[in-house]
């Protein structure tokens, strides 16, 4: 639902602007046509020119572009400020409608900065606009909000009530867009209080529809519904079949929403009829996909297909190509539904480079998702895993905390830039009123002016000593916030880093249990196919009479059964014992027993290292003490710790240099030794390796978080951490002990309660 409703913003946030600056196809296209047969190479032209091209920007994009790159060599040529500007201006415009967003912003900037030089506010105001435009679909929601917010500004100062309406809805857009839905009313309720104020029913029937889609992205659909309607009633009553159809659009999702698919149906059908009509591609494209997405939600999966196919068709047509990706996405995603799984993966990466393409991080990273969860079940969790971290970095891009505060910052610079400007002229109004006051007196001032003076000598200083103390004491609040900010980052970058460890985990443990059901699958499959082969020979036997042949292709059928069997019931035993051990802790401690699960931890972790390098090869020994039982462990977080402390051993051991080995217990093949004891009322588990050893320089710091000895980008420096904290909570203690160029030796000691 959520990238079909920022579709409807952006074809609203589209309309409020270009209608702002008069953009709508008029009548007058053939007489502009006319115009231009007979114009001579001059400014005339120039403007001729533009005003075509704005006419033809909705149907003929491309010819708009033409024509607006026409007027802008005819304006250089001249040496035509303003008319530069006005072509650059338009080539914006049309390159950000058919999706082409790094050209728009370049003309976009070229304008702004021409404008500027011809102190054109009104242009500066369009540039703005148009900019601000640019960095909303890009989502880069600061820069945008920064844009808006100076479009604002200017139409503040010349008193355009129009523009300071349209201003307040653009601004509402990106406070939706990052989730801030009660600031976006706010904006548009003030919006729609200018609009009504100024009576423009456009406008007015443009925010309803907006504030309809922000109670859809709040799941108060009924409440969408009633300022739907209310837009729909404008819009009839102006007769705007563009916006008509978009409310039948609209009308039609929210019922979808309320799972009214019979009723959203007649809705986009209305509105698809609508847009035919009038020959409003973008709009027939929009509510095809719309119909689309209705029969996927029911599991109708080829009509969606269906559907979704038409709207690409119209959208490549039209070089739409935010689009064309916005419906290879929605093909990949009911692909997938239908098995076709390679297909799927074609459509959603023809998806994610075009979004790519044109910055549009928000759909960017829900493709991204997609095809994560698409490579997640056919099993390629590689790919799927690198997806997945390329979907939570644009993520955190989009909506992270800095860049919320940053667009508040910028919200609050504006207000107080406003509040300090109006101070200056009330304080304007003041000077003046003092210096006719003063002239008035002045005899009377000149007689007391000694007395003044020393008053205001002595307010002087007190003024300054005030200064001073609120000078110091915003510097201390300063400190704190920066303080707290930074406690907050470490915080939060502290919890990615354990996620990150956790994942790593997760990981090897999936290499190593793909490893363990791999040989009793083997057997099954090898045993079946020679049960096959001689079901078929005992067939031909049967039909030669052979009895006493058939009798013992049935005994070995049998004996080769009784194998398949009995390997079956070996990977089931491996998966309860991986769901058992591997399945997400309730925190309550429970009855385990340690030498089954340090064998477990001990076999997992070798087979994961080995389906990621083929060469590791290190020796195993295990020397298990039988009566260490069961003990009341959480045995999730206990064989994390134990994995962890294996793996390091795996890595030390797979490190020793030849010909340095001094212990002779220790072979110079790299070995890795666990084993347990009880001792008393204790259960010791040892992890020991016959790698270099722990520096003693380093040997105080192995237990703080982040700290490793692996090179960059190899380890997280939380492993031991993490395992250190675990024994800590279960009431034990975990010692290491190291000689250099010997090896460690990690020893996990538990009470037994």
């Amino acid at each position: 639902m959520k990238s079909r409703i920022k579709r409807l913003l952006l074809l609203l946030l589209m309309l409020i602007f270009f209608q702002h600056l008069n953009f709508a196809q008029s009548s007058n296209i053939d007489s502009l046509q006319k115009l231009l047969k007979k114009d001579k190479e001059d400014t005339t032209k120039v403007n001729h020119l533009t005003e075509l091209a704005k006419e033809l920007m909705y149907s003929n994009p491309d010819t708009s572009i033409f024509l607006s790159t026409q007027a802008l060599h005819l304006a250089e040529k001249q040496k035509w400020k303003k008319g530069m500007a006005n072509s650059y201006f338009r080539l914006a415009a049309c390159n950000y409608l058919k999706g082409d967003y790094t050209v728009a912003l370049e003309c976009g900037n070229k304008a702004l900065r021409l404008y500027e030089e011809l102190k054109d506010n009104n242009g500066k105001g369009r540039a703005f606009g148009v900019i601000g435009l640019v960095y909303w679909n890009q989502g880069n929601y600061a820069n945008a909000l920064n844009y808006q917010l100076k479009a604002l500004k200017i139409d503040e100062e010349i008193g355009d009530k129009i523009g300071i309406s349209k201003d307040l809805g653009n601004i509402g857009i990106v406070y939706v867009n990052q989730g801030d839905y009660p600031r976006a009313l706010d904006y548009y309720f003030r919006a729609l209080k200018m609009a009504e104020e100024i009576r423009d029913k456009n406008q007015i029937a443009l925010l309803l529809s907006n504030i309809g889609l922000v109670y859809d992205y709040q799941a108060d659909h009924f409440k969408a519904l009633e300022y739907y309607f209310k837009a729909l009633k404008i819009n009839e009553e102006l007769g705007n079949k563009n916006l008509i159809a978009t409310n039948l659009g609209n009308i039609g999702l929210a019922y979808s929403n309320q799972s009214n698919y019979h009723k959203a149906l007649d809705y986009y059908f209305k509105a698809l009829k609508m847009d035919e009509q009038i020959g409003d591609k973008t709009g027939i494209s929009r509510h095809l996909g719309n119909i689309g997405e209705l029969y996927y939600t029911q599991g109708d999966y080829p009509k969606a297909l269906d559907y979704y196919f038409k709207a690409l068709k119209i959208t490549e047509e039209l070089g739409d190509n935010y689009g064309s990706g916005t419906w290879h996405g929605s093909i990949g995603k009911a692909y997938s539904k239908t098995g076709k799984f390679k297909d799927a993966e074609i459509e959603l990466k023809k998806a994610i480079a075009l979004q790519d393409s044109l910055g549009s991080k928000d759909l960017l990273r829900q493709f991204q998702e997609t095809l994560s969860q698409l490579y997640d079940t056919t099993g390629n969790y590689k790919m799927a895993l690198v997806y997945y971290k390329k979907a939570m970095i644009l993520k955190d891009t989009l909506f992270n905390q800095e860049k919320n505060k940053e667009i508040t910052r910028k919200e609050m610079n504006y207000e107080f830039d406003k509040k300090e400007a109006a101070a200056k002229t009330e304080q304007d109004k003041k000077d003046i009123e003092a210096r006719r006051v003063k002239n008035v007196h002045y005899f009377v001032i000149v007689a007391l002016g000694i007395l003044v003076l020393s008053v205001l000598v002595i307010a002087f200083i007190q003024w300054r000593n005030n200064k001073h103390k609120q000078e110091a004491n915003l510097l201390l609040q300063q400190e704190k916030e920066k303080v707290e900010i930074t406690l907050s980052e470490l915080k939060s970058t502290q919890a990615q880093l354990i996620q990150s460890e956790k994942m790593a985990s997760l990981g090897e443990l999936t290499a190593g249990i793909a490893h363990e059901i791999q040989n009793p699958l083997n057997f099954v499959n090898n045993f079946s196919e020679i049960n096959k082969e001689l079901l078929a020979e005992m067939n031909q036997e049967i039909e030669k009479g052979n009895l006493s042949e058939v009798k013992a292709i049935a005994k070995d059928v049998i004996i080769n059964q009784e194998k398949i069997n009995h390997h079956g019931k070996r990977a089931d035993a491996i998966v309860k014992g991986m769901l058992q051990h591997s399945r997400s802790s309730n925190g309550s401690k429970e009855p385990t027993n340690i030498n089954a699960l340090a064998d477990e931890y001990l076999r997992l972790a070798y087979h994961g290292l080995k389906a990621k390098d083929q060469s590791f090869n290190v020796t195993m020994k295990k020397d298990f003490d039988d009566t260490v039982g069961d003990i009341n462990i959480i045995p999730q977080d206990i064989g994390r710790a134990v994995l962890n402390l294996i793996n390091n051993a795996f890595y030390a051991a797979d490190l020793t240099p030849h010909g340095q080995v001094k212990d002779p217990d220790f072979k110079q093949q790299p070995t890795v030794w666990v084993s347990t004891k009880k001792l008393g009322d204790k259960v010791l588990i040892s992890i020991r390796d016959n790698g270099n050893g722990i520096p003693q320089k380093v040997l105080d710091k192995i237990f703080q978080p982040f700290f490793t000895t692996k090179p960059t980008g190899q380890g997280t420096g939380l492993g031991l951490s993490l395992a250190y904290d675990i024994v800590k909570a279960h009431g034990g203690v975990l010692k290491v002990e190291t000689r250099e160029g010997e090896g460690s030796e990690f020893i996990i000691q538990l009470p037994v309660v």
